[in-house]
């Protein structure tokens, strides 16, 4: 073995000695988190979408996106599981990436150590770009995970926070990714993936400087060391995705966020974010004095509806999940109530309802307005709901009145509603 050289500071080479850092085990950690930051990204972008943050002011919760919001479109009802199924993949996946990721950060530690910082323009722009890239990852993980515990630690909303950061770190990935990408293909291509895994040995000096020059014996194989990242990220997913699921499944989601805590059992009995006590609805509020107003276009005239007047109407029922921004969602509940296209009709649209801005009797916390496109009002499943599953809706769930819509996010399923303004987005 050859001496250790002098170790004096993290920036000094000699100071890490660990025998796996190498290009083929980073190169290895970027590969997963290449396919996994991607899926990441795009699940992210279409959350945000979701929030048809283009219905200004009242659902954009980023007003100076600008140019970063190029892309955002319409989002549909169709399927009805789209939002569950997206928002679900996005936590999931981001929670189980978090060992690959300290991981990765572990095997590249030295360059971030490494002196001088620049020593050329393209190498400043380089180390640049590493800090985007490092300090990126470390804020969209950190606040992301803060997010889904219903811990909002960090300063602002979390959404304009989470928006921009996820744009400067995709950016700073991306270029990483060009920079790099070559040199991981060639990596893999030469050293293989199984010779390397079985090779207890140093990896060849390199010249980006992670390899040891005076590596230590090993105390665990790479073999050992990817095995424990998989089992990190394994144990991850099994105390996670059970939240995308009802029954006893759910409570294996230990890491997961419980809302209101136990919803019960019975008809009602299922996840809930936030309790009518927690955002300040009183009984009084709910009870027989509660009407709900229909505006339509100005200068017409409210409707104002008791519950027993819309008990009266014709009433539907549509089969839909609530899915939360937080990653956890419910299975199909059956919801029954009054067609929100039928709700325009009696606000002076016959035909063609418009979007609506929905208001909701709650006082504290966020989205207690909510505007929905035309395209969620028109759909025959988007209800303002009385009932679910063959009751009325518990004083948690929304009771006297709640929106369901289709694929939209559960912000967005607006409960404890008290006025409904068709037309005027």
């Amino acid at each position: 073995m050859p001496p250790v050289p002098h170790m004096t500071s993290p920036a000094d080479p000699g100071f890490w000695r660990s025998p796996l850092r190498g290009p083929w085990l980073t190169s290895v950690l970027g590969v997963v988190l290449l396919l996994g930051i991607t899926v990441l990204f795009v699940t992210g972008l279409l959350s945000y979408a979701a929030y048809n943050p283009n219905l200004s002011p009242v659902n954009d919760k980023t007003p100076d996106k600008g140019l970063l919001g190029f892309y955002l479109f319409d989002w549909p009802t169709d399927p009805h599981w789209l939002y569950r199924l997206n928002q679900g993949l996005h936590v999931t996946v981001g929670i189980t990436l978090i060992p690959v990721l300290l991981a990765k950060l572990w095997s590249v530690i030295p360059k971030l150590f490494a002196l001088p910082p620049a020593r050329s323009v393209g190498h400043a722009l380089e180390r640049v770009s590493l800090l985007l890239l490092v300090g990126g990852a470390l804020f969209e993980f950190v606040t992301g995970v803060l997010n889904v515990q219903l811990e909002y630690l960090f300063p602002g909303s979390f959404y304009p926070l989470h928006f921009y950061g996820a744009w400067v770190f995709f950016g700073a990935f991306a270029a990483h990714v060009v920079l790099r990408l070559p040199q991981v293909v060639r990596v893999l291509r030469e050293e293989g993936w199984r010779e390397r895994l079985r090779d207890p040995r140093p990896e060849p000096a390199d010249e980006g400087g992670l390899v040891a020059p005076g590596a230590a014996e090993p105390t665990v194989s790479r073999r050992g060391a990817l095995g424990m990242v998989g089992a990190g990220s394994a144990l991850l997913l099994v105390t996670t995705v059970g939240q995308n699921f009802d029954g006893p499944l759910r409570r294996t989601a230990l890491f997961a966020p419980h809302g209101g805590g136990d919803p019960g059992s019975g008809p009602n009995g299922f996840q809930i974010n936030k309790t009518a006590a927690k955002v300040g609805i009183e009984r009084q509020d709910t009870g027989e004095l509660w009407r709900l107003v229909v505006s339509g276009p100005r200068g017409g005239e409210d409707v104002r509806l008791s519950r027993e007047d819309l008990l009266q109407l014709s009433l539907h029922s549509a089969a839909l999940p609530i899915a939360c921004v937080e990653g956890w969602s419910t299975s199909d509940q059956w919801w029954r109530g009054v067609r929100l296209r039928d709700l325009a009709a009696l606000a002076g649209f016959d035909e063609d309802p418009p979007g609506v801005l929905v208001e909701s009797l709650q006082r504290r916390g966020a989205f207690r307005k909510a505007a929905l496109r035309d395209n969620q009002v028109r759909d025959p499943r988007s209800l303002l709901a009385l009932q679910v599953n063959g009751e009325d809706l518990s004083p948690d769930h929304g009771y006297p009145a709640r929106i369901i819509v289709p694929a939209a996010p559960g912000v967005l399923n607006t409960k404890w509603v008290s006025r409904l303004t068709f037309g005027e987005l």
